[in-house]
């Protein structure tokens, strides 16, 4: 899905259009989603405009999350890869659960505030929120529709999990996991109403998280994720045949039962929870240059010779020397507003040292 947000696709060249039909005739776009998927983009206009912010969303912060890393989430710009993140998708590893799960939550996220925004014909503000009333406030207004997001991130998502692949239970766990981040980061905001602004009551309503809560939510899960492992697959795959073509109610207990069939790899630890990041085999030490599975190598990272973390010379460099390099920067300063309306601001220079993994 992450695919989508390629910048040589139609749909992420014209991501401000509102012609839903050039988006779906387009032949990329065709070539990347499954039949089940289109399906979904004809019964709701204006979705897949969404979907692509979404996956535009995900490689941004994946990006953020892991600047200071080793693999620092890079992207491929040649035309002749099937996928943006590269080859290390093809390995069940935590990096791959990391970006099932962002991917996921991005879709959640950017469908239900499209739906908030109408920009999404078949689904609108969720005015259904109930449960009981503050002392001074209550229930109203245009709550996110997180429910819609959420069962049609589902959907889309988990439409692209089947076959005989052991990772099937893994990716849909992780997939799972995006999802219900996105639900428990929900808040609550509300609006005064009253004379000259004395808020006599509050109407308040449900919210999206900021995409950056998220994240890092899920960021933490990263490095807390746990190495599973599948048993009774072959069952598994029966019974995903025989129910693939019911509806929403045997695919959440398909879901279920996928989660059933995890269990940790080390039998003394203890299972992973149902928002605890899963994975089946360890990471590449991404330390030198793989062209097959896609690995830059960190040669040529700046890294950090004050830290004794991640994003140390130490730990980033793998061991290697680094070198250190004084450069010039120039930055913008001592702006000032002048009437009206302009900001003016001088030009800044100051030497900056900065150390580079041979």
């Amino acid at each position: 899905i992450a695919k989508i947000a390629d910048p040589s696709n139609l749909i992420s060249n014209h991501i401000k259009s509102n012609s839903l039909t050039d988006h779906y005739l387009d032949p990329a776009i065709h070539r990347i989603l499954r039949k089940k998927q289109r399906r979904l983009v004809r019964e709701n206009p204006g979705v897949l405009v969404a979907i692509a912010k979404g996956a535009r969303h995900a490689v941004h912060e994946c990006k953020h999350q892991f600047r200071n890393r080793r693999w620092n989430c890079s992207t491929s710009s040649s035309n002749r890869s099937k996928r943006l993140f590269g080859k290390i998708v093809s390995r069940a590893c935590r990096e791959t659960a990391f970006l099932y799960a962002l991917t996921s939550a991005a879709v959640t996220h950017t469908v239900t505030r499209a739906c908030t925004e109408g920009s999404i014909d078949s689904c609108n503000c969720d005015y259904r929120t109930e449960g009981p009333s503050g002392l001074d406030w209550e229930w109203g207004g245009c709550s996110d529709n997180i429910d819609f997001g959420d069962n049609f991130s589902r959907l889309f998502v988990d439409a692209g999990e089947k076959g005989r692949d052991p990772r099937f239970p893994m990716n849909l766990h992780n997939n799972e996991v995006g999802r219900l981040h996105v639900k428990s980061e929900m808040r609550k905001e509300c609006k005064c109403h009253g004379m000259s602004g004395s808020c006599t009551v509050k109407t308040c309503w449900w919210r999206l998280p900021y995409f950056r809560r998220v994240g890092d939510a899920l960021k933490d899960r990263f490095d807390g994720a746990s190495r599973v492992s599948v048993k009774n697959a072959g069952n598994a795959r029966a019974s995903n045949n025989r129910q693939r073509n019911r509806r929403r109610k045997n695919t959440r207990r398909r879901r279920r039962k996928s989660f059933a069939l995890l269990k940790p790899y080390n039998p003394d630890h203890k299972p992973p929870s149902k928002k605890d990041l899963v994975y089946l085999e360890d990471s590449p030490d991404f330390c030198v240059r793989d062209r097959k599975l896609g690995i830059k190598g960190t040669h040529g990272r700046e890294c950090n010779k004050t830290s004794i973390g991640v994003d140390g010379c130490d730990l980033m460099c793998c061991g290697r020397e680094y070198h250190t390099r004084v450069i010039e920067v120039h930055e913008r300063c001592s702006c000032t507003f002048q009437w009206c309306c302009v900001v003016k601001c001088k030009t800044c220079k100051y030497k900056k040292t900065t150390h580079i993994c041979s």
